[in-house]
């Protein structure tokens, strides 16, 4: 990565001057030039994430519009993606969001590459991969991406309810229950943990509508039943309206 070139080549010139012309001693040299390493990196770093994190900015707008402007929210984003020949991650971080605007359109095909580019903190992106890979029958690579999701991001409740359903649905009921008693484990008490596992218990199928919206981005339910889920939301908002009015 450029800044890491840049700060390293910057520090070595600065130790061949301090022990070569000024002749300070190795390890005097050596932490000053460390010093300089990490002032010139930090430098670097925030000005390529200032530039990055307004491309995000901007993308969000796009998304946030009415309508939402998908296509040029991915190009914005697309055109960031210079910035990951200079800091790392930023590659699986814009990989991450490009996937996710992909897959939540439905348009799988196209998000599938970038998905498998995900950052893995990014925990949505991460479950959106792992889920299409249950849909292209490659269950080892689905549960190794769980694996690693729920390794770097324990705490979210959904990620684990979605690895517990999908593998439910692989046809593996008693890794499902195990694998909502490790959720419990990192995030006690939660109710829709405890909820799914006792479904799974006693035979039923997993409440996972219980997340709302966080759900059905997973597309893991059918078009129809997306539709209807926003025709209820969106009579239940009117609802509400009407209420307040009176």
């Amino acid at each position: 990565m450029y800044n890491i070139l840049i700060s390293a080549g910057a520090s070595t010139a600065v130790l061949l001057i301090l022990m070569l012309v000024l002749k300070l001693s190795w390890w005097i040299s050596l932490m000053i030039a460390l010093i300089v390493f990490a002032l010139i990196f930090v430098l670097f770093s925030r000005i390529t994430m200032k530039k990055v994190m307004a491309s995000l900015e901007t993308a969000g707008k796009d998304l946030q519009a009415q309508p939402p402007r998908f296509e040029k929210a991915i190009r914005e984003l697309k055109d960031a993606l210079q910035y990951s020949k200079w800091q790392l991650y930023v590659d699986g971080q814009i990989n991450s969001q490009i996937g996710m605007i992909y897959y939540m359109k439905r348009d799988f095909a196209n998000a599938f590459p970038y998905l498998e580019k995900s950052f893995f903190k990014n925990w949505a992106a991460m479950a959106m991969l792992a889920v299409s890979y249950m849909k292209r029958q490659k269950k080892d690579k689905m549960i190794s991406t769980f694996d690693k999701a729920v390794q770097w991001n324990g705490k979210e409740s959904m990620l684990w309810s979605l690895y517990a359903y999908c593998m439910n649905e692989s046809g593996d009921n008693a890794k499902a229950k195990e694998i909502l008693a490790k959720g419990l484990k990192k995030i006690p008490g939660d109710e829709k943990l405890k909820d799914n596992l006792e479904s799974l218990e006693k035979g039923k199928k997993m409440n996972m509508r219980a997340y709302g919206d966080l759900w059905f981005q997973f597309h893991l339910e059918s078009l129809g039943a997306l539709q209807k889920h926003q025709m209820a939301a969106m009579g239940g908002r009117m609802q509400r309206r009407m209420v307040v009015r009176k």
